[in-house]
């Protein structure tokens, strides 16, 4: 998914969010549990958006490798080494 349409989405879900709150508020319980299924679709979509953002400034695309060793495996390289 591109970056605008991840933005998008975003707002999308926002605006359904604040609707449906607004609802909840007066005591809808329906309205309520849209809330409650809303913000874990939220939540994923902003974790998208997120790493998409990362992505795009730092000029890289989905999947390309940097080149760089976990720091993991440095790590236990260096703890071999040593020994």
């Amino acid at each position: 998914m591109a970056l605008k349409d991840t933005i998008n989405q975003v707002r999308q879900l926002l605006i359904e969010l604040s609707h449906d709150l607004e609802k909840a508020a007066e005591g809808n319980r329906a309205a309520a549990q849209r809330v409650r299924t809303g913000s874990i679709k939220f939540a994923k979509v902003s974790k998208l958006f997120r790493k998409e953002s990362v992505d795009a400034e730092k000029g890289t695309k989905k999947g390309k490798k940097t080149g760089k060793a976990p720091k993991k495996a440095v790590a236990k390289a260096v703890r071999k080494k040593k020994r």
